[in-house]
């Protein structure tokens, strides 16, 4: 393996990684919402957070992939989800299976398309602002050793 190859590799390992911590401080936050919030707000909160997480997931999946490919394919994927909750599937799913529940819901709602765009901005921003400072850093250590 070649030098290039290896830092090439240490990036993917490194975003893969954050993408993983990502993931869990979405989880973490969803739950958060869950236990200190209801009504609307903890609703919809949960809709773009649903979102947020695809996002990471994604980013894990496709650790080179630009950050409006992570975000887009996440929104499409949340809201293939929740079109689909118009077949009626994922209730009868849902009914069985509390993962499937999580992941899937159950019943359409309108507005979630709405917040399932507003947390793929959000993701995106983050992810974005974070791949440019990366780079920064990176261009900087490789002047520094030339």
């Amino acid at each position: 393996m070649s030098i290039p190859d290896a830092d090439r590799d240490s990036r993917r390992f490194m975003a893969r990684g954050v993408a993983a911590v990502a993931a869990l401080g979405t989880v973490a936050a969803g739950l958060a919402v869950r236990a200190g919030a209801d009504g609307a707000f903890a609703k919809y909160a949960g809709s773009a957070l649903y979102t947020v997480l695809l996002c990471t997931l994604v980013a894990f999946c496709a650790p080179r992939a630009r950050p409006l490919m992570v975000a887009a394919t996440a929104l499409g994927l949340s809201w293939a989800v929740e079109f689909a909750q118009l077949t009626g599937v994922p209730a009868e799913l849902s009914a069985h299976s509390t993962a499937a529940r999580l992941i899937l819901g159950s019943t359409f709602n309108a507005p979630d398309l709405f917040w399932y765009a507003v947390g793929a901005a959000v993701a995106w921003s983050v992810h974005a602002g974070t791949r440019r400072r990366a780079w920064a850093g990176a261009d900087r250590m490789t002047r520094s050793l030339a």
